[in-house]
């Protein structure tokens, strides 16, 4: 007999992902599709990506997700809805006007994008979970009672205009990819490839080192792209080509496999790397560099040698 309401939603809340029930012809279908997702959005990137993924903001995602219980995908998923949102929005800026007319405008976009940020902030976060079961849908009566408790004076026709704006400008498509879905499913393969890791423990670690990752953003892809490069003051062209880098979902979900597998199974690290390398493609010096940064700004910048 089905328990009641609340008892079944906090069952699914918590509930973790069951590793080894996903028959191997469809884990090789979906793992191609993701790397050919992952693929095109590095083919599609503007100058101004990742700049939406501020620690400033990662962390209020990150507490307002916490506060109204979300799955922990809906976090990550709401940061993403933002990022590429207000991407569209700075495509207003590159309107071919006047010089007087252009200024005019930027100010006026600036403006708008400041003034309605947390807005849209908690539409991203309220579209997110409405991508989940329905039990976790945050409704419009939540948010309202959260928006006057941090000063902003809204009304639902004002919450449900601007969804739309954001749907609308991402022309509906808001169920977009996320670092953690690709973490699972190479977890997913490295046990079917005879990884014998428990693959429970490894979730939960990389959902912890995922979490650092977006707030220690900065520093970790800082630390990376000096390794990379061989030098501590990147030029222009060397920043341009590492945007690709910072935006690569395959090779951050790698780095955080490697590094957990590291810090919980360190004897069997290499060959956890060797398994994930083998079936991205990415090379063993880049999963290298990666777990590296990782560890060094998540462990209080010192990595065990032992």
């Amino acid at each position: 007999m089905m328990g009641l309401p609340a008892q079944v939603a906090a069952r699914y809340r918590h509930s973790e992902p069951v590793f080894g029930g996903v028959v191997p012809e469809l884990l090789r279908d979906v793992l191609l599709q993701m790397a050919k997702e992952n693929e095109r959005d590095l083919r599609e990137l503007r100058d101004e990506t990742g700049c939406f993924k501020e620690t400033q903001i990662v962390e209020f995602v990150f507490l307002l997700s916490e506060k109204w219980s979300l799955p922990e995908f809906a976090r990550y998923q709401a940061i993403e809805i933002f990022e590429r949102f207000m991407l569209t929005l700075t495509q207003e800026f590159s309107f071919p006007t006047g010089a007087e007319e252009e200024e005019s405008n930027c100010v006026s976009v600036r403006q708008r994008m400041v003034d309605t940020c947390v807005l849209r902030l908690v539409s991203c976060v309220q579209l997110a979970s409405k991508l989940s079961f329905h039990y976790s849908i945050v409704s419009n009566t939540v948010v309202l009672k959260f928006l006057q408790t941090v000063g902003f004076s809204c009304t639902t026709e004002d919450l449900l205009a601007s969804e739309l704006d954001i749907l609308k400008a991402l022309h509906f498509q808001i169920n977009v990819p996320t670092p953690l879905a690709y973490i699972e499913m190479l977890l997913e393969v490295l046990g079917y490839n005879g990884c014998l890791l428990p693959m429970e423990q490894m979730h939960a670690m990389c959902r912890h080192l995922l979490a650092l990752t977006y707030l220690l953003r900065v520093s970790i892809y800082s630390t990376l792209l000096k390794a990379s490069i061989e030098n501590t003051s990147p030029n222009k062209l060397q920043l341009a080509q590492f945007a690709a880098v910072k935006e690569d979902l395959m090779l951050l979900a790698v780095g955080v496999i490697g590094a957990s597998a590291f810090l919980l199974h360190a004897e069997d690290w290499n060959q956890v790397a060797e398994n994930l390398s083998d079936t991205t493609g990415i090379s063993m010096q880049s999963i290298v560099e990666m777990v590296d940064a990782i560890l060094k700004h998540s462990v209080d910048h010192v990595v065990d040698d032992g």
